[in-house]
């Protein structure tokens, strides 16, 4: 588990960097350094970068992503969640994390109605990242 667990948070980082980056306009959407299958288009995940859901708590929600990510990755790399109580945190910030894509995806899909391959794969990311953990636990 700890190796897809690393993994997942990794891809799970790149991504909420990616649109962190967008977010905070440090990086063009369509940068020729990004993959072309990861670039935003303008119509699609470049719009939902700038809309109100987008920044639910205040920043943007891929600055909590990164967070995430990095605290759970780095729990999962140092006592790989053998910790009782760190892997209880984890389970916690990740039921929020789904909760909160849950959320974003019902967004994406009836509100903005626009298909954002990353977003959708960060929130796979994290229903992954939640039977993962609710199954070690």
């Amino acid at each position: 588990m700890s190796v897809l667990l690393i993994s997942l948070c990794a891809v799970g980082v790149l991504i909420s960097l990616y649109f962190t980056s967008v977010s905070l306009r440090w990086v063009q959407p369509d940068s020729r350094w990004i993959p072309i299958v990861c670039r935003m288009e303008e119509a699609t995940c470049a719009r939902i970068v700038f809309t109100p859901s987008a920044k639910v708590l205040g920043p943007p929600n891929s600055t909590l992503g990164l967070l995430f990510y990095a605290l759970l990755g780095g729990a999962a790399t140092t006592c790989g969640l053998s910790v009782p109580l760190i892997r209880l945190a984890g389970l916690g910030g990740s039921t929020v994390a789904l909760l909160f894509s849950l959320y974003l995806t019902y967004s994406l899909l009836f509100v903005v109605r626009v298909r954002c391959v990353l977003c959708f794969a960060a929130h796979s990311i994290n229903l992954i990242i939640f039977l993962l953990l609710l199954t070690q636990s």
